[in-house]
């Protein structure tokens, strides 16, 4: 990390000490910012007389001394507070009361750093992302005595090197970090349940949610040990946040020796001689005509696309929002008839009634008057097999003994490969098949995994925005900051605020209350931050404003 900052000083145009008090060690770090500019030019990203006047600007120096008239002086020192602190006290007595002192952690408070040295208003954090020369993202965190003014020459060297620069308050792991945990954290608490396994869960980020690694490879690529240390610490500093809290199964692995990558087996395994460490997710599939040939499969299996069976190509769609109205549009488009709820049927079922409007059931199935849902609509009443939407709950709440089958995808719907399916031991055989058979239709793959509020992306994916939502409203970052810290420091496919007013704020209410109510977790908890956006009745884009406003 080290090398790759002073490799990007040095391209802004700064001059460059480096200092390790390792010799080797900075004799390896400069050679390799060296080459990182090489290499550089060779890809046509500098000109060859830029990437030579850039390697001339690096000068390693013995002693830190030589700091003596620096502006700037950026630490990326192993993350031990007694080490920084030792570091801190020696830089104060060497530069000037004006130099900016800036730490990389990534897990300990800017604040706590700031207190060994004997200005700690000069202290700021600047959290690079790895690799460093890469990626365009860099956080200035505000430590509780950081300066306006050494804030503000943070960000603006920040931006000389090319980053977008975003300001955070100092917390455990300021904005990405922070808001990312759930990504691994819940996926874990999914394997832990057993709703799905290991390479189900990163399919379905992957082919669902357009996210380019599942969060179990992305913990064996940075390292299971580290993802868990950086759990144990979160923990500790929010003195025992549910939503924070490590894994049992994390610690095992841990216990194991089992790291990922680096020792050639994790979650997945990198043995040579194993291959690949996952198969390749199937080819996306065309939506077809409901005239079409129907091809029987489950799960993520089968060579085409599935088309509803002769003469049953009509389908009710009940309840509203924004997925509701999606599948509506994507059954017509595919050659459905689409019915309302209640409409006459002129004496024949439809293959399925898909319910988007489901809520949990308050008496027995036995009682003679359907049960109206929350909005006040009573489920479809026009009979044939059914699919229930498991956001206001799991399927074994909103049907208990019933025989529908439950489904649950994220909007929008046209960028998803793949429907989560979910079923009990009472659900009907015709129902599995004709919801697997509907989607299908619809050119999306299906997974059928455990039952759980939100199936297994939607549960993940509320916890992401959740998360956001609180250190939105502690102040951490702004919806901006944290939207553009996701994708551009995590490579997510949208930002959390982004897609919670795609998605819909009611829906992701629905999927966090669904989880509180009956898993009765202070974990699942929604953000003050949500609840008053759907108050107000800023539900979302749909709506014309949720965490943005919209004009469309």
């Amino acid at each position: 990390m080290g090398c790759g900052i002073a490799q990007l000083a040095a391209r802004s145009g700064a001059r460059t000490l480096l200092h390790d008090p390792f010799p080797e060690a900075l004799a390896r770090g400069t050679e390799s910012a060296r080459d990182g500019l090489s290499k550089e030019a060779a890809k046509g990203r500098l000109s060859e007389e830029q990437a030579t006047a850039s390697s001339e600007r690096l000068q390693p120096v013995d002693d830190l001394s030589a700091f003596a008239d620096c502006e700037l002086v950026i630490e990326a020192a192993p993350e031990r507070l007694e080490l920084k602190h030792e570091l801190y006290a020696k830089l104060s007595e060497i530069v000037s009361e004006q130099c900016v002192l800036a730490t990389n952690t990534s897990s300990l408070l800017v604040t706590a750093i700031a207190a060994g040295a004997t200005h700690p208003e000069r202290v700021v954090g600047m959290h690079f992302f790895n690799p460093a020369p890469v990626m365009r993202l860099l956080e200035v965190v505000a430590g509780v005595q950081s300066s306006p003014q050494a804030l503000a020459i943070a960000h603006a060297t920040g931006e000389a090197m090319g980053k977008t620069v975003i300001v955070a308050k100092d917390g455990p792991g300021f904005i990405v970090n922070r808001c990312n945990r759930p990504f691994g954290l819940e996926a874990l608490r999914l394997l832990q349940e057993q709703i799905a396994d290991v390479e189900s869960i990163d399919r379905i980020c992957r082919m669902q949610g357009g996210f380019r690694m599942g969060p179990f490879e992305l913990m064996d690529l940075v390292g299971v040990e580290t993802g868990f240390e950086i759990s144990q610490s979160f923990y500790a500093q929010s003195f025992g946040e549910p939503r924070w809290r490590p894994s049992m199964i994390a610690a095992r692995y841990v216990a194991a020796g089992l790291y990922g990558r680096k020792t050639g087996r994790g979650y997945y395994d990198y043995s040579e001689g194993v291959g690949k460490h996952r198969p390749e997710d199937p080819a996306p599939l065309e939506p077809a005509s409901p005239d079409h040939d129907p091809v029987g499969a489950t799960g993520l299996v089968g060579d085409g696309p599935v088309a509803p069976p002769s003469g049953e190509g009509v389908v009710v769609i009940s309840g509203e929002g924004v997925l509701a109205d999606e599948l509506r549009a994507a059954a017509g488009a595919a050659g459905y008839e689409v019915r309302p709820p209640h409409a006459p049927t002129g004496g024949v079922l439809p293959a399925l009634c898909v319910d988007c409007d489901a809520a949990p059931a308050v008496q027995q199935r036995s009682t003679a008057a359907a049960q109206p849902d929350r909005r006040g609509t009573p489920p479809p009443a026009q009979g044939g097999a059914r699919v229930v939407l498991c956001a206001n709950g799991s399927l074994a709440a909103l049907d208990p003994s019933g025989s529908a089958v439950g489904f649950h995808v994220l909007p929008p719907l046209a960028q998803s490969g793949l429907v989560e399916l979910t079923r009990s031991e009472s659900s009907s055989p015709v129902a599995a098949a004709r919801a697997e058979r509907f989607f299908r239709a619809l050119g999306k793959h299906v997974a059928w995994v455990g039952d759980a509020p939100g199936l297994v992306l939607g549960r993940i994916v509320c916890q992401v925005i959740n998360e956001s939502a609180f250190a939105l409203g502690e102040g951490v970052g702004d919806t901006h900051g944290i939207d553009t810290g996701m994708v551009l420091g995590l490579s997510h496919p949208h930002g959390p605020f982004e897609w919670a007013d795609a998605i819909g704020l009611d829906h992701v209410l629905a999927v966090l209350g669904a989880l509180c109510d009956e898993y009765r977790e202070e974990r699942y908890r929604p953000a003050p931050a949500l609840r008053q956006l759907a108050a107000a009745g800023r539900l979302g884009r749909a709506a014309g404003a949720g965490f943005f406003d919209y004009e469309d």
